[in-house]
């Protein structure tokens, strides 16, 4: 008698070394430090947590109001605001690691020396690897003035991954460059173990009865369901590029979203806005991506990866 019960959906991830168990990532900063959302989603049950983004020392962040929402997103300017990377290594990260979830760190710094010392320093801790942010529009120094020049780019993607060792170094690209796909080999070519995108895109908000900016940096970051049809155009640029595993992101708030970035070449996807919606919100979409490749009759989420067709294509 031949069983007709259907086949679990494999969700097992391979990123280089890494082995997740799902595609979902809480992206850096949306996670905190990776323990202030448990109750809603213990970050074990996540494929990764990548926690906000750490500095040599403590960041205050910009001054307030630092988000608020516009255009059916969110626009933030929160600077960076962290403890500092000793805080972080004696504080955060053991209760975190100790949920056995896989970690990453966010690394941040206004100059690229700050990058390498970072690495350096972290590749002898237990995180699990390390994402570079080249690539955030709230810094008047670093971020993304990094990202924007390819050549640039890739020097500091070798001055961090060398001093990194083993630890897998990602890096997280910024959503306009004059030729993404260019600044991805850059960096794959500098030894980036993943590339990460989109970051949020530059974005002002103005409150027309005040005439005042609304947030207290002037000028942000805006993130979820607008930017998602860019963040797919880029992700399936970078992939077409580079034989480096892509981390696709960008308005990703159901399990169709997750299967589209798939499609487009994403290995795996990280989530951001729709957890400051809805913190719950991750566990919803895995248990809906089962279901979706039950029903589609896919048993490997893997076997989608860059299988985008044309509108006239057969």
């Amino acid at each position: 008698m031949i069983d007709s019960k259907p086949q679990t959906p494999d969700l097992t991830t391979r990123l280089g070394s890494l082995t997740l168990k799902n595609p979902l990532i809480a992206a850096s900063g949306v996670f905190g430090y990776g323990l202030e959302l448990a109750e809603f989603c213990p970050p074990a049950q996540l494929g990764a947590v990548i926690c906000k983004g750490i500095s040599l020392e403590p960041w205050p962040g910009n001054p307030g109001p630092r988000a608020v929402e516009a255009a059916g997103g969110l626009v933030n300017a929160i600077g960076l605001e962290n403890m500092g990377v000793e805080a972080f290594l004696r504080q955060a990260l053991p209760p975190l690691k100790a949920t056995q979830a896989v970690v990453g760190a966010n690394v941040i710094g206004h100059e690229l020396a700050d990058y390498a010392r970072l690495a350096r320093i972290l590749a002898d801790s237990p995180v699990d690897f390390l994402e570079l942010n080249i690539s955030c529009p709230n810094l008047a120094q670093g971020g993304l003035s990094f990202g924007s020049d390819p050549d640039l780019a890739a020097r500091l993607t070798e001055a961090a991954v060398n001093p990194a060792g083993p630890k897998p170094v990602w890096v997280k690209l910024p959503p306009l460059v004059t030729d993404i796909a260019l600044l991805a080999k850059k960096v794959a070519n500098a030894g980036a173990a993943a590339i990460s995108l989109i970051n949020t895109v530059p974005a002002l908000v103005i409150n027309a009865r005040t005439q005042r900016a609304v947030l207290g940096n002037l000028t942000g970051g805006l993130s979820g369901p607008p930017i998602k049809p860019l963040a797919l155009r880029q992700t399936f640029l970078c992939a077409q590029a580079v034989k480096t595993p892509i981390v696709g992101m960008g308005g990703i708030l159901r399990a169709e979203d997750v299967v589209e970035f798939i499609l487009a070449g994403a290995t795996a996807t990280q989530i951001a806005t729709a957890i400051l919606v809805d913190p719950r919100s991750p566990l919803t979409i895995l248990t809906d991506l089962r279901t979706w490749l039950t029903r589609e009759k896919v048993v490997s989420l893997a076997s989608l990866r860059g299988a985008l067709k044309g509108a006239n294509n057969p």
